[in-house]
């Protein structure tokens, strides 16, 4: 059976602490057609916690669920929830550095147990019928050579895995933060090139250090997507050319002006279900970079917005800072 799979042409990356509901709620606001990613959730959160890790507002569709875990059993488990929940899709994370994530056997150091990985892959698989992706890096730590990353992909790829989002870094496990591990190992996009070359059947997104959509559309004239991350967290605003310029779609577009006050509703509504705004206005610090106001806009939040005495009238008094 050929799964159909979720087209990720542009996606926002999964960023631990970032890229919450609320996040995703204020990104969908610019763009109907990226593709939105939950921050890394762990089998053991979902099946043992306390919480609704799981949660999400209806509107941020389409939204991939990513999953950190190892133990083929509990991955097949968290995946049927997620597809009870409604998510499009599922990713598991090849990905995160740190060492928490290594101590619990997930993340970057499974680039080293791609038999782990496929066996995943397969019992997840068996268990839904939404894609089930992969997100990794290009190698790690001395094993960084292509072969290395073929061998991967091909393993994977066999147990039945169409999807994968490549960060074009390898990952020190070792001696490096999981920050550093963003930022220092070199870049190297003709490496997941010569992946898509190897394996043209396989939808292959690239992922690290793609600041612009004009570079994102130089990626797309080799690959299937591209992710963008920390851009789209410090600039968002970016995401709201992406559906004309990277999908031909033309709606019209929110102003910046605009979205703040899409954004009120919603955070009242919140904050009636107990959410702080905080934990909300604080993903919209970048909105106006580059703009004038924009510091003031930035300090009047970032002085005032986490006190517990907080509302959206405060959000209303930074816009003012704000020529329109």
């Amino acid at each position: 059976m050929t799964l159909k799979l979720l087209p990720q042409r542009l996606s926002v990356a999964p960023m631990l602490d970032w890229t919450d509901q609320h996040c995703r709620y204020f990104h969908r606001l610019m763009s109907q057609h990226a593709v939105l990613y939950t921050e890394m959730v762990t089998t053991g959160a979902i099946i043992h916690g306390k919480g609704d890790y799981l949660g999400y507002n209806e509107q941020e569709h389409p939204l991939v669920l990513q999953l950190g875990g190892s133990d083929p059993k509990d991955m097949a488990t968290c995946a049927k929830l997620a597809e009870q929940r409604g998510y499009d899709a599922i990713n598991i994370n090849v990905g995160c550095p740190s060492d928490r994530v290594q101590n619990g056997m997930f993340g970057a150091c499974l680039m080293a147990q791609p038999q782990r990985v496929a066996d995943c892959v397969k019992a997840m698989q068996d268990q839904v019928a939404i894609p089930i992706t992969v997100k990794t890096r290009i190698g790690i730590d001395d094993s960084d050579e292509y072969q290395f990353l073929q061998d991967f992909v091909q393993m994977v790829a066999g147990a039945g895995c169409q999807q994968f989002v490549i960060h074009a870094r390898k990952a020190w496990l070792k001696g490096l933060s999981p920050k550093e591990n963003r930022e220092v190992p070199p870049l190297n996009y003709a490496r997941v090139y010569q992946l898509k070359q190897d394996f043209p059947t396989l939808d292959i997104s690239i992922n690290g250090g793609i600041k612009t959509l004009a570079e994102a559309a130089t990626h797309l004239t080799q690959l299937d997507g591209v992710m963008i991350g920390r851009e789209a967290y410090t600039n968002p605003y970016m995401l709201s050319e992406v559906d004309a310029q990277l999908y031909g779609d033309t709606h019209p577009v929110l102003s910046q002006h605009q979205l703040v006050r899409q954004m009120l509703p919603y955070i009242e509504q919140q904050m009636q279900q107990g959410a702080r705004f905080w934990h909300i206005a604080r993903h919209m610090l970048g909105l106006f970079q580059g703009l004038p106001g924009a510091r003031q806009w930035r300090r009047l939040l970032s002085e005032q917005g986490h006190l517990s005495s907080a509302t959206p009238a405060l959000l209303e008094a930074a816009l003012a800072k704000v020529p329109e």
